[in-house]
């Protein structure tokens, strides 16, 4: 009688056969390298179905960004120089290190006045993201990365209180030749970005040790940055059948000076500019307002193998962080975290009425506790002797359970299903209970359901269509104020705050048009009630509420192709029409034409299209080894697309359309790399907005005084070297 790994690996055949039966035994017996689109067939993600399984099979709109891409995307300091190509995610540059990169997925995250939220972030299988949802994408250590994937749509609600999706970014794995590497970088705006990396294996471990360093003057006045950054991942097997993993990162910015933004008039007159106070007397420079953030982590995740179809994973975490803002308002915000977690994960390969079925199931628990503090700064921009006006401690945590299965109904159609309870609280406890107690609770429960079918038609084209029902909660942050309707939000804690629900709805196709060539095409429509957005949004305390009704419906599309064995092209885009679906009564603290909006108003912070375009040369010929294709010369031009991006949910300001128009950049990059013996050096140098175009980058969601604009900057460049040498 055959055993439950053959019938598994007998029905999975049945699947394809020829073409990808050879691309399934050319990776196996770790051949020369196959054409590009069979290398992106050949890729390996777990984001999908947290199994490993291949992009191509994927029953969901995955993409990799590897680490030739990200090496290649810039000096490796920002998320946006290498998944701008992701369709489906916009992710914005704000130059303002202040308040991070703006990122969203299919919408989720756009309105966020910093970091991440809505937005599952994980690093080497532990959560970067919080319970309640937020996260900050500078904690990806970008020059140790080997690999992002990115997941959107409904399957992503099987990680929880991302509604948005996930990204999940791995440390590259020790080599057996030990490795020296060294990166130096230097550009416009007086930026100097430097990376240190030993990555080897000492007998049974495997080490990866990465330090970066990175300041920049910045773009616009009051935007001077200074960070480092350490990533290290040990990595060894205690015996045959464990895998054992320990991440330890830490993160240091001792200065981020935040510009604010602009308005119209101010945007029209000069772009490099900083911000004022919502008075217009005193800039961002006059008030020195900026943060303080500095961030250690320690993680572990295990694997432990029962069998060749059976296997538990366990990770759990630690982590402290500690933000200090000086705001506009004159006032500044403390803000000390502890956090850990801790999760289980069993997976299995087994059969039901003679169908193969993987199946993934297992708990997750994570917990924050912060101190928020705050108080009045100095004329000086320092912390004030004077008595707190805030003090108080936020906790957060998440307590989830999930199961997700994953079979071939047919042998030509597979079926993933999956469901995920969570339960989320929020505590608040004021130390300063008078004129305003600002203590209190809140406890979201939800349940998560996602149906998945994928009909295999041939060797070379996948079709597929998934539904899923999710939830985001609000942050610690949102909940921090509650808006009075006629002037500054209240410093109380807000209970009253609903988590948005969402109906996620998805069809896609992926097709290998020739070996050479790949093509993703996805659409999708979500509807969501209780939508969080601004009641009043100043330079400083933001209070939300929720809305009836949103709709977002969109079309994402990703093609790539070698034209000639040395000519590559890529083209990623998204279009997508985000608007409220129902009328309502608009907070009186934003300053608009009118207090209504309307329903089939856009809604804010979401480009209506974005799209990224490459076309590659490479003197070294499509198929050559990894050495090789590290030598010679490559240059590149990339063509950059957005649209109109909607700065409020009025859609209007003082009587104008509050909107930055679309725009169209280009950029160019070369390298160039010589082999120095058993070394390797290489150059690049990167010139970005080749036509010098003035536009606006991002815009600062419902902003009360009309500082909406954060403006992009003009022509720019950047140099830089990198030096490999085994040891």
């Amino acid at each position: 009688m055959p055993s439950k790994k053959t019938n598994y690996q007998n029905s999975t055949q049945k699947i394809g056969s020829g073409w990808r039966k050879a691309s399934w035994a050319l990776v196996a017996a770790g051949v020369a390298p196959l054409p590009l689109a069979a290398q992106s067939l050949a890729e390996v993600v777990i984001s999908a179905t947290r199994s490993e399984q291949r992009s191509f099979d994927a029953p969901a709109a995955i993409s990799v960004v590897d680490r030739d891409t990200i090496q290649n995307g810039g000096p490796q300091i920002n998320l946006s120089e290498s998944l701008n190509r992701v369709p489906g995610l916009t992710i914005l540059n704000r130059q303002n290190y202040a308040q991070d990169l703006q990122l969203s997925i299919r919408g989720f995250g756009a309105r966020t006045p910093f970091g991440l939220r809505g937005i599952r972030l994980m690093i080497d299988g532990i959560p970067a993201t919080t319970p309640d949802g937020q996260g900050q994408g500078s904690s990806v250590s970008l020059t140790s990365t080997e690999r992002i994937e990115v997941l959107r749509g409904p399957l992503a609600l099987m990680y929880g209180n991302s509604s948005g999706g996930v990204i999940q970014a791995f440390t590259r794995d020790a080599p057996e030749v030990p490795e020296f590497t060294a990166q130096a970088y230097t550009g416009s705006f007086d930026m100097r970005r430097t990376a240190w990396q030993y990555a080897g294996r000492i007998g049974d471990y495997g080490l990866v040790a990465d330090y970066s360093t990175f300041d920049t003057n910045g773009y616009r006045d009051n935007s001077k940055t200074q960070r480092t950054q350490f990533n290290g991942k040990l990595s060894f097997n205690p015996n045959d059948q464990t895998q054992v993993n320990v991440v330890f990162n830490q993160f240091d910015m001792p200065l981020a000076q935040d510009p604010l933004g602009l308005t119209a008039a101010q945007l029209a007159i000069n772009p490099r500019q900083a911000g004022t106070n919502s008075a217009g007397t005193l800039t961002a420079a006059d008030l020195f307002v900026r943060k303080i953030t500095s961030q250690n982590q320690l993680g572990s995740s295990a694997t432990y193998t029962l069998d060749a179809d059976r296997s538990v994973t366990a990770r759990a975490y630690y982590g402290v962080r500690e933000n200090l803002q000086y705001q506009a308002t004159g006032n500044w915000v403390g803000l000390n975290r502890d956090y850990y977690g801790a999760g289980l994960q069993y997976n299995e390969k087994t059969t039901l009425a003679g169908r193969p079925v993987r199946l993934a199931a297992g708990y997750e628990f994570d917990y924050s506790t912060e101190r928020r503090q705050g108080g009045a700064t100095s004329s000086s921009g320092q912390q004030s002797s004077s008595t707190l006006t805030r003090n108080e401690d936020n906790r957060s945590q998440n307590s989830d359970f999930f199961v997700q299965a994953t079979t071939l109904a047919t042998d030509n159609i597979s079926v993933i299903t999956g469901v995920r309870s969570s339960t989320v609280s929020f505590t608040s406890q004021d130390y300063i209970p008078t004129p305003v107690d600002g203590s209190g609770s809140v406890t979201y429960r939800a349940t998560s359901p996602v149906l998945g079918l994928t009909y295999h038609a041939t060797d070379r084209l996948n079709l597929y269509a998934n539904y899923g029902k999710g939830f985001e909660t609000p942050t610690l942050a949102e909940v921090a104020y509650i808006d009075n309707g006629v002037s500054t939000p209240t410093a109380k804690f807000n209970p009253a705050l609903r988590a948005a629900s969402s109906q996620h709805y998805e069809i896609g196709a992926k097709w290998l048009p020739s070996n050479t060539s790949r093509i993703d095409l996805t659409a999708y429509q979500i509807d969501s009630h209780d939508e969080i957005v601004v009641a009043y949004g100043g330079s400083g305390p933001t209070s939300y509420k929720n809305v009836p009704g949103t709709q977002r419906r969109g079309l994402e599309l990703s093609a790539n192709n070698w034209l000639t064995p040395h000519v590559s092209a890529l083209f990623s885009s998204s279009w997508i029409d985000a608007a409220f679906t129902q009328t309502y009564p608009n907070s009186a603290n934003t300053v608009a034409t009118g207090n209504t909006v309307l329903a089939g108003n856009k809604m804010p912070g979401i480009p209506q299209h974005f799209i990224f375009s490459e076309l590659l040369w490479s003197s070294q010929a499509m198929g050559a080894g990894k050495r090789a294709a590290a030598l010679g010369t490559r240059a590149g031009f990339e063509w950059v697309s957005a649209g109109r991006l909607y700065a409020n949910d009025t859609n209007t300001y003082g009587g104008s359309s509050a909107s930055a128009p679309g725009y169209n950049a280009f950029n160019a990059k070369v390298s160039q790399g010589w082999a120095l013996g058993k070394n390797l050096l290489t150059a690049y140098a990167r010139v970005d907005n080749l036509a010098d175009k003035r536009y606006v980058g991002s815009v600062i969601v419902n902003q009360s005084s009309g500082q909406f604009y954060e403006p992009a900057p003009g022509r720019n460049w950047t140099l830089g070297l990198r030096y490999v040498m085994p040891m």
